[in-house]
Formats: structure tokens, C-alpha cells, sequence
């Protein structure tokens, strides 16, 4: 790397910075000012801001996770666009320098730091899932939330009526062994159950408490064990507490290997949002950086247009960039395209054209 590259590079960084603390401190002040009344309340002014902080730091993640590809398309744009208001081309392109050996620093920063986008899905996020869903007027976990059913591999479902994310209680928990052919009983339900992780000496599972019928009758299922009067232990595989208690795009937090693992299991329930999220996972950074592409193309196209005009350009693009790859989603996750269509598409859609776009920037 020459001189005039670390130069570039770095400039490209220095950009990128800037972009990236403009952006998340301009999400999270909207956000703060629009949902004031939710941080309020909160006894003294220290305690205030510690609900801040609490809440808004895993979100700096999640945020960051919305805006990666953004971000890199912004601070290469700024990068180029700075380059040529300082006439910093020009010298270069008189020199025999061609412009696509002029704008590789850039191309390089930029997968460089779109890395950063899939160590955070891997990485980050799934460590922060629980504190990502801790609504923002509820910061102790004190309030009861609605429960939804879950299939376990064990050949369970389980349902409730509330639970509370603090201590992992349910309230009324409904289990149902229909799978369970040598059990007595088909159907068994609690008052009140607490979820209690793995340990090195004792399996996952629930303890149910008063429990109907008063007395089960043998042979118990194999997965239910008494405990005591009215009292037992029910061992389960995938059905936590946050299973039952996760919303709609619970596995938007997952990593992949845990998405391929879902993939995997004999569930009965619609996996083709987790599917076409497996496969976008692959495709994402690829995307990614066909919009760079085709961004810095739009501003290296004509050394003569209006640098305004040229990020006008450049937000009409995006824009269309991110309608293509959302309606390829929505068509793959309602079966309209194949998973790994929906993913692949917009690569395939925007690659050549990216392509062309790059090979005709004028040298």
C-alpha cells in the first residue's frame, strides 16, 4: 500500500467514524425524545440514567445491525466525493493513474468493515438477546408478558396463560404429551411453573407446581418426573422460558449455526422466515457491497455533476437496493420464492449491473 492509498484508506476510516457516531447518536436521541415517557419516573436523575444506558446499549448493536451496509455506502460516498472537491483525483489521473487503482483503498475498507456487520450478528447479538427484548418502560422485568406454544423434540407442547421474564414463572402452563403413546395421561396442567436452566448435575426442565390431575396415574410419561404432592419436574430439550415467551422475529437475535439448528428440527410450524434469514445471512455482505459499488460508480461517473446531485443519486439507489432485497423477503418468506432464491436474487439482480457500472467509470 502507497502512500496515496494510506492516505485514502484512511480518509475512508475517518469517514466511516464520523457516519457511524452521527448515525447512532441521531437513532438514539429520536428515539429517546420520541419514548421520553418511558425513561421517566425513575426516582432520581442517576437512576434515569442508568435505565438509559441499560436500555440503550445492547440497542447500539441491534442499530448497528440495521444500518451496516448504509453506513459503508455513506462514508465511501463522502470519502470520493471529499477526494474530488479537493481535486485529489485529478493530479492521479494525469499521473496515468486509472480510477479503479485510485478508489482500491476504498473497496478495501469497505469489506473490511462490512466484516464487522456478520461478527456482530455472530458475535454480539446473540450474548444481548435477552437485554434486546426488555421493553423500555419495564427495565426490571417486573410485568407480566404474553405467552405463545412450543413444540419440544421430546414430543411435548407447551402453552400458558403470562409469565414473568424476572424469575422465569409461568402462570398456568398447559403441557400436552398427544406424542407420548406409553403415557396415561395426554394432558397435564400446572398453576404455576418455573423454568430452571442445565446444570452440571440436574437437566432442563420445569417444576410444576399444583398440578391436575391431583394424582397421575402410571405409567408416567418418560420426561415427568414426581417430585413431590402435586409437585413435579417435566425435563424438556428446546422449550425454555424464552421459547415460550419470545415475539414474532425471536430468531432475527439467533446466531446462524443456531438458525441451521432450527432448520433442522421436526417442527410443525412455518420455517420459511428462518430459512430465507439462514440464507440472507450468506448473501448480506455480498449484497452489501454491490451497493458500494454501484454508489461510488454514481460519483465517479462524471467528475463534472454537482456533488448534491450525485448523493441524490446515491439515496434514490439505496432505496431501491433495499425495496428489492425486503420484496425478495417478503416473497420468500410467504413461499412465493424458494429460501435461497429470495436471498440470492437481489446479488443477481444488481451484481451484473454493478459489474457494468464499474467497468464504464471513466479512467
Amino acid at each position: 500500500m502507497h502512500t496515496l492509498d494510506r492516505m485514502l484508506f484512511l480518509a475512508f476510516l475517518r469517514s466511516y467514524a464520523i457516519v457511524l457516531t452521527s448515525l447512532l447518536s441521531l437513532y438514539v436521541v429520536i428515539d429517546l425524545f420520541t419514548n421520553l415517557d418511558d425513561f421517566a419516573g425513575r426516582g432520581s436523575y442517576g437512576g434515569m440514567v442508568r435505565h438509559l444506558i441499560r436500555y440503550y446499549g445492547p440497542q447500539i448493536a441491534l442499530i448497528f445491525d440495521r444500518l451496516c451496509e448504509s453506513i459503508a455506502l455513506l462514508a465511501a460516498v463522502f470519502t470520493m466525493a471529499w477526494a474530488q472537491r479537493n481535486n485529489e483525483l485529478l493530479p492521479q489521473l494525469s499521473a496515468g493513474i486509472s480510477t479503479h487503482r485510485i478508489i482500491r483503498p476504498v473497496l478495501v475498507g469497505t469489506m473490511f468493515v462490512l466484516a464487522l456487520g456478520p461478527l456482530n450478528q455472530e458475535l454480539l447479538i446473540p450474548k444481548l438477546s435477552d437485554e434486546l427484548q426488555v421493553p423500555r418502560d419495564d427495565p426490571n422485568q417486573e410485568r407480566a408478558i404474553e405467552l405463545q406454544g412450543a413444540y419440544d423434540s421430546t414430543g411435548l407442547h407447551i402453552e400458558g396463560t403470562s409469565g414473568y421474564r424476572k424469575d422465569l414463572r409461568v402462570n398456568k402452563l398447559f403441557v400436552n404429551f398427544a406424542e407420548n403413546a406409553n403415557a396415561a395421561i395426554t394432558d397435564i396442567q400446572a398453576e404455576e411453573a418455573v423454568y430452571s436452566p442445565a446444570t452440571h448435575d440436574r437437566q432442563a426442565g420445569w417444576t410444576l407446581f399444583n398440578t391436575k390431575p391431583e394424582v397421575v396415574p402410571d405409567p408416567l410419561p418418560q420426561n415427568l418426573t414426581p417430585i413431590g404432592p402435586r409437585k413435579y419436574f417435566l425435563t424438556t430439550r428446546e422449550v425454555d422460558f424464552d421459547a415460550l415467551t419470545r415475539g414474532s422475529k425471536w430468531y432475527s437475535y439467533a446466531s446462524t449455526t443456531k438458525l441451521k439448528h432450527i432448520l433442522s428440527r421436526p417442527d410443525p410450524r412455518r420455517m420459511a422466515p428462518v430459512a430465507v434469514l439462514f440464507h440472507m445471512r450468506y448473501t448480506r455482505p455480498l449484497v452489501g457491497f454491490l451497493m458500494v459499488v454501484v454508489g461510488l460508480t454514481i460519483i465517479l461517473r462524471d467528475h463534472n455533476r454537482h456533488v448534491l446531485v450525485s448523493a441524490g443519486t446515491c439515496l434514490i439507489m439505496s432505496a431501491i437496493f433495499y425495496a428489492a432485497v425486503y420484496g425478495c423477503k417478503y416473497l420468500g418468506e410467504n413461499d412465493l420464492l424458494s429460501a435461497p432464491l429470495s436471498a440470492w436474487l437481489p446479488a443477481i439482480l444488481f451484481g451484473g449491473y454493478a459489474l457494468a457500472s464499474y467497468d464504464a467509470i471513466q479512467t
